[in-house]
């Protein structure tokens, strides 16, 4: 099913998660999927989505972590995922599922604004697909209408870029070839939108959820070899959206940030920090 998201509240990232980035995200997806995934095991692990339960992914790319909570709830349960990039979408809809009976479904649609329905899921889950609300309450308040009374919301987010080696190390190493970049609103809807913890508390708290808990978390993180990452970190993250805008400084970057890379190789190829937010919110008892 193909159905366009209703609102232009969120236009300017519904347009960029369906251009360069969607496409840049579906092409990658395998490699991206294995950088982040220990951080979104983190949050299922504290989600703990059990058999027989109705889920909602937001924010759900590729589809990774839906197919994963597809498994863990089984038959018995339902998972529907949920996201605004049609190339992202298009890949999950073609992944295959991990046994049978497991059949969840996927919709382009905003979270912000779009009809998820009224107290029909158990649980809602995110993996980074939350920073990029124009209106987070809002939001937050449309995921909480969806949940049943005591259901519960938990998602990963980044913490501030300056805790993020894994970003942050390619991005210095580039920086003397990069024009200066413009002032940015850091509460814009971006990756580091959420990145103090404390507004997030008080904004699900506003969209009427009862308890909030968030908790820190660090891993390494990587997708591969030095000539992989290079490729994917000149493609994704501030970096990749510097490049993106000045394509022609791509030769000039390359080798110094696959020098700050080969610092951080590992048996198990480059491994580098990465620094996010577990959170778990529960749904008041009234709707």
């Amino acid at each position: 099913m193909s159905e366009k998201p209703a609102s232009a509240v969120n236009a300017a990232q519904i347009e960029y998660w369906n251009a360069a980035a969607g496409e840049t995200w579906a092409q990658y997806q395998e490699q991206l999927d294995r950088q982040i995934a220990p951080l979104g095991l983190e949050a299922l692990r504290t989600l703990a989505p059990a058999k027989g339960e109705a889920v909602i992914d937001i924010g759900c790319g590729c589809g990774q972590t839906t197919l994963d909570l597809a498994s863990r709830v089984g038959k018995e349960g339902s998972v529907m995922g949920i996201d605004i990039s049609a190339p992202m979408l298009d890949v999950a809809r073609h992944r295959p599922v991990s046994g049978p009976g497991l059949r969840p479904q996927f919709r382009e649609v905003d979270a912000q604004s779009g009809d998820l329905g009224r107290a029909v899921f158990d649980a809602a889950f995110s993996r980074f697909g939350v920073m990029f609300f124009s209106d987070p309450v809002a939001a937050f308040s449309n995921i909480r209408r969806a949940l049943k009374p005591r259901g519960r919301f938990g998602f990963v987010c980044w913490r501030p870029l300056d805790e993020n080696a894994w970003l942050l190390a390619p991005l210095n190493a580039a920086h003397p070839f990069l024009p200066a970049p413009a002032a940015a609103d850091p509460l814009a809807p971006g990756p580091f939108a959420l990145a103090d913890a404390d507004r997030v508390r008080s904004m699900l708290m506003d969209a009427g959820f009862a308890t909030v808990a968030i908790a820190p978390f660090d891993a390494l993180i990587g997708s591969g070899d030095v000539d992989s990452t290079l490729a994917l970190t000149l493609k994704v993250g501030p970096l990749g959206a510097a490049l993106r805008e000045n394509p022609q400084l791509k030769g000039k970057i390359a080798h110094t940030v696959r020098e700050v890379l080969t610092q951080y190789v590992t048996p198990a190829g480059v491994m580098m920090p990465a620094a996010v937010w577990i959170v778990l919110a529960h749904n008041d008892n009234s709707l």
